[in-house]
């Protein structure tokens, strides 16, 4: 009987550690999810280093420390920053949480997204090379979660900017829309289309999902990035004549 109400208590202490672990976490998404709706450096920083100083990372918080990474340093750091630094971190963060978690689909977008990142800044023959682990990442993410409509822009964008014969415009436009119809609220995607049809040299589409950029509202989870695609979607319907 003793033994059994040991047992009990164990497993009665695990649950409510368990539960206490989520909801931390769910705090830290809420905190991630906000700082990257409104570009707030100075908040995405100080989530990083609470992440950081976490003991005990599970899966989930190291996939969102190496999200908030990639974030802070897209838009958080000045362009005279040491960003490689950071989406060095961000892709060995992703890495830890796989090693954890093999199927979780987040952790392979981020990872994904980092080595995009990354591939900026070695030369053209080794980012190259490090298509073929963006190209495992994304689309393992996008095999584990058919929805992740932020995987196929990605996927949309290697198709439509690498080199010869890496490039296939027709890829990438499959991609891009097969985002949009999974989430029509994401601009972005309509603004990747549009800088697709105006590389294809199909000036009309090209116009037409700029102005579809400008149409629609901003996201929720994703305003700052939304304004600042509208204004490439000005930019570049001026470029075409078009405004």
């Amino acid at each position: 009987m003793a033994r059994l109400i040991t047992l009990f208590t164990i497993f009665f202490l695990s649950v409510i550690i368990l539960g206490a672990t989520e909801k931390a976490w769910e705090q830290y998404e809420r905190e991630f999810i906000h700082f990257r709706d409104t570009y707030d450096a100075e908040g995405m920083e100080k989530l990083i280093e609470k992440l950081e100083a976490l003991p005990d990372k599970d899966y989930k918080t190291y996939t969102l420390l190496a999200d908030a990474l990639v974030e802070y340093a897209l838009w958080g750091l000045p362009e005279t920053a040491n960003k490689k630094e950071y989406y060095e971190k961000a892709r060995n963060y992703a890495e830890e949480a796989i090693k954890l978690n093999p199927d979780y689909a987040y952790a392979y977008f981020v990872r994904g997204a980092a080595i995009g990142r990354l591939a900026q800044y070695v030369g053209i023959l080794k980012s190259l090379f490090m298509v073929g682990d963006f190209d495992k990442s994304i689309l393992k993410a996008i095999e584990l979660d058919p929805r992740c409509y932020r995987a196929m822009v990605a996927m949309g964008m290697r198709y439509r900017d690498l080199p010869w014969p890496f490039k296939s415009y027709s890829k990438a436009e499959k991609f891009l829309l097969k985002a949009i119809k999974i989430e029509p609220r994401y601009i972005n995607s309509y603004l990747e289309l549009g800088i697709l049809y105006q590389m294809w040299g199909k000036s009309k589409k090209a116009i037409e999902t700029f102005q579809k950029v400008l149409e629609l509202p901003p996201m929720k989870g994703f305003t700052a990035m939304g304004l600042e695609a509208k204004e490439e979607a000005k930019r570049r319907l001026k470029e075409l004549g078009a405004m």
